[in-house]
Formats: structure tokens, sequence, C-alpha cells
């Protein structure tokens, strides 16, 4: 007999079958969608513009800090890639909705210091930057705050290494110890410390597949590796998607969720070159910016980008929805192009814009790449846990799960329902069984009340889980008390 799964009171989430038995269960795992909101921040400082990319966001005691890339794409007559330098920029907000640059006078842009760059060429010719938070028991003060990046952009050299950069208070960075050569790394990489493993993880760029020395005919791909220490690390190895189809990602933002810990998220972005220049590129938005950057490269006028979700207990074996999560959107003047939907690192739980309404999740991604004005960061949301649920249709459906054993008093379901839709739950132990009262509404906290019966009474016993639906979702699950 199969050993129960032991959950105890955290919240489970229902991206994977590891908790059901699939042969019993006839609700239909469904991909949900983020709705596009205001746009937060405005790169319309001089040391920004249309490459300000790969925005990560550290929750820090109260507050939110952004760190990311002030940059131009091309050169003003838009006949190659800028040789502007890339900046390290800040912003901060306590809301996640209202964000401000701060002047901070660290680095100098055009003679003064009045602006919001942390680091410029003087420590390292950045391509990309991440920080974290370290977690960690033992990391000593000085190393609080730890940042991600490569120096140079050198990805066919044999001397190019992903750094570590470290700061004891999240501003001020010091250029500390190379982490690993193993991999290519233009792309936002992304390392913390997993409290569960006891071990820190990172996620970083490569390729694979490369045909000689052109590395855009290879794959390009998302690897992972573990330290016990952040200096000596493991090899990297792609992540697993089992047999899902092949096919290239750029910058993972691979994260633990907030909610429920024990499991990652990430949201990779789907690298899509269309083979030829076609009618349909005539229609799309920006056609005389396409054509002048595909005299660079063609890639930069075929290639178009979305992103997709992905889910993980391990770390290493990830399950990937192939729909898009995150696409450009209906057309408008500057997307449909490469560098579309490249979601920012960090989730914030945001208040509703509607009153009264449960909080949300905010994530964030980037407009008006290579348009040539400056970039914009757009915040979108979604119900918290809402990235996949358990769904039935107007036909009732059902959810049964493997035995698992729980601590707590009650238990919670996030769920919705229509008016006629709703959801019946039954906990089945050797000798107990509970059936609630009918569940309706549209809740990320709804109490399950049971008929005559004791959720505690089955705390730390075998249960099984048996959930009726009809017009329902079902998003997460949590014993508590």
């Amino acid at each position: 007999m199969t050993e129960p799964i032991h959950i105890g009171g955290r919240r489970e989430v229902l991206w994977d079958e590891t908790l059901l038995d699939a042969e019993r269960t006839t609700a239909v795992r469904t991909l949900h969608r983020p709705q596009a909101r205001e746009v937060v921040l405005e790169h319309d400082a001089p040391w920004e513009g249309d490459g300000c990319t790969y925005h990560n966001i550290v929750k820090d005691d109260g507050l939110y800090r952004m760190y990311y890339l002030g940059w131009d794409m091309l050169n003003e007559e838009q006949s190659a890639m800028s040789k502007r330098p890339v900046y390290v920029c800040y912003a901060e907000s306590t809301d996640g909705i209202h964000w401000i640059k701060p002047n901070l006078g660290i680095c100098e842009f055009e003679g003064s210091t009045n602006n919001n760059i942390i680091l410029d060429h003087n420590t390292a010719k950045f391509d990309n930057f991440a920080v974290f938070k370290d977690s960690n028991p033992a990391c000593p003060p000085e190393e609080r705050y730890k940042g991600v990046g490569i120096d140079g952009f050198r990805i066919k050299s044999d001397d190019h290494y992903l750094w570590c950069f470290t700061s004891p208070d999240g501003i001020h960075f010091r250029k500390a110890w190379p982490m690993t050569k193993h991999g290519k790394f233009d792309s936002l990489n992304i390392a913390f410390w997993d409290r569960h493993s006891g071990q820190y993880r990172c996620y970083l760029r490569d390729f694979h597949n490369v045909p000689g020395d052109d590395l855009n005919a290879g794959v390009r791909d998302v690897r992972w590796m573990v330290s016990d220490d952040f200096r000596t690390w493991s090899i990297p190895v792609p992540l697993d998607f089992g047999d899902s189809e092949e096919y290239p990602l750029y910058t993972s933002v691979a994260q633990p969720y907030y909610r429920a810990d024990h499991m990652f998220i990430g949201f990779p972005s789907r690298y899509v070159e269309k083979k030829e220049w076609t009618p349909n590129f005539d229609q799309l938005p920006g056609k005389e910016r396409r054509l002048k950057r595909m005299d660079i490269h063609p890639r930069y006028g075929l290639t178009v980008t979305d992103c997709v979700f992905m889910s993980s207990r391990d770390g290493a074996r990830w399950n990937r929805w192939d729909e898009a999560f995150l696409t450009p959107g209906p057309e408008r003047e500057y997307n449909w192009v490469y560098g579309d939907c490249y979601p920012a690192l960090g989730l914030i739980e945001t208040p509703s814009a509607l009153p009264y309404a449960p909080n949300e999740l905010s994530l964030y991604a980037f407009d008006n790449h290579w348009g040539r004005k400056p970039s914009q960061l757009r915040r979108y949301t979604m119900r918290l846990d809402g990235f996949v649920s358990y769904r039935a249709p107007y036909k009732p459906a059902r959810i049964v799960t493997k035995p698992f054993v729980f601590a707590g008093k009650e238990l919670t379901l996030n769920m919705a329902t229509s008016a006629l839709g709703y959801l019946h739950v039954k906990l089945m132990a050797d000798d107990v069984t509970l059936v609630s009262t009918e569940l309706f509404g549209d809740s990320p906290d709804r109490t399950v009340a049971f008929a005559g019966g004791d959720v505690a009474a089955l705390a730390g016993k075998p249960v099984t889980m048996e959930i009726a639906m009809r017009d329902a979702d079902l998003y997460s699950f949590r014993f508590r008390g």
C-alpha cells in the first residue's frame, strides 16, 4: 500500500497530480491568464530607455525593492545596437502599485549623481542583474543582499563567469566572487535560499544542440545548480520537462511561491523565430522599425515572444503548460516584438480595485521594447493561487485525492462557482466519513462546514478527500488551526 502524503497545515495548490488519484479525477486542470492593468513605472530618465529590462523585486520588511537595467536597444539611427553603457537602477514601493525612483547619489551620469543608479560600468559591464535577500541564518550581515549577474557579454569565451555581488543594505553592492563559468548567462539569472532543502538554488541561461559556433541555431534553455555556501556550485543541468515538446526558452524567473513555498513557479519567456517575412508581418505594428532591425540581424524582426507557466515540487522536474500564460495581447504600436512578455521576478499581493474584494496577485512586465521611446512597466493581476485550477463544467465532475495526513482543525478552500454551481467535500478515513454542506460563491478562503462531524478528529490519520463539483473551480486547499 502506498504511504500517505504528509501535508501538515501547508497550503496545497493544484498545479500537478502529486496529491490526486488521476484515474478517478474527472475535473480538468485549467490554466488561467493574468489581466493587464495600469502602467506603474515610466522609464523616462535619460539613463533609462527602451531597453529597461529584467525587473526583479525583493520583499523587505514592508518595502518592495525593485532592480532593473537602464539602457537603449539601438542607436539613434536604428542602424546598430546601442553602445551606451548599461546601468543597474533601483525603485521602491510600499504597496506594489505606486513606485518611486529615489535619488541615491551613488553613480554619476553626465556629471551628476542625482539619479537612481546603483551600479554602472565602473563595477561591471552588465547584461543582467537579479537580487535576493538571503534568509539563510548563517549568512554574514555584509552579504545579506546578493546580486547575480555577468561582467561583460562574452558568451563564446571560456573566460565568462556568472558573478555574485554582495550588499549589507540592498543599495550599495560590490563585485564579490565568480559563481560558475558553466553557462551563457545572457538573460536574467536567478538565485535564492531554499529553506526546505537547506541549499541555495540558481536558475541560469544556456544553449544546447548548437551546430558549430552559431548559438542562435541552437536551442535556448534554462538550467539549475545548487550550493551549500553560494561559492561552490554543482554543474548546471537542464530543467526536466518530461516528454514535453522542446522549444527555446528565455529567462525563467523561477521562484518559491510565497503562499506555498514548498512549490516553485516560473514564467519562462518563449522565443519564436519565424522563418521568413510573410504578409502577416506587414500588418503587425511598427513595420518600418521591424524592417530596420532586420538589417542588423533578421531575427530582430522575425522573432516574437510570449510566456508560459511552469511549476515544480523539487526544483528539478517541472510541469510546463504549453498554452501561453501571457501573450503580447491586442496589437498596439510597439508590441508583438522580440522582448514581449518578460515578467519581472517577484509577486506582490495587492488590494483589489473592487471595493471590499479579496486581495489579488500583481505581476509585472515591460512595454515598448525596441520602440525608441521610454520603456514602461505594466502591472497585471490575477486571483491568489490563480495560475491553475481544477475545473468542472456544467456537467458534474469530481476531484479525488490520494491518501494524505493533515494537521489542523478546519479545512479552507480557494474556490469559485456560478450561482448554480457547487462543491461538496467528503473526507474519508478508515472509520469515519465527513460530508460537507453545499459550498458556493467566490472566495480564496472559504471554511468548509461539515454536517455532524469534527475535522480535528481526523488530523494525523490517513484520509482521502473527494470533491463533487459543478460549474466550479478549485484553486487550493489548506487545513489550519
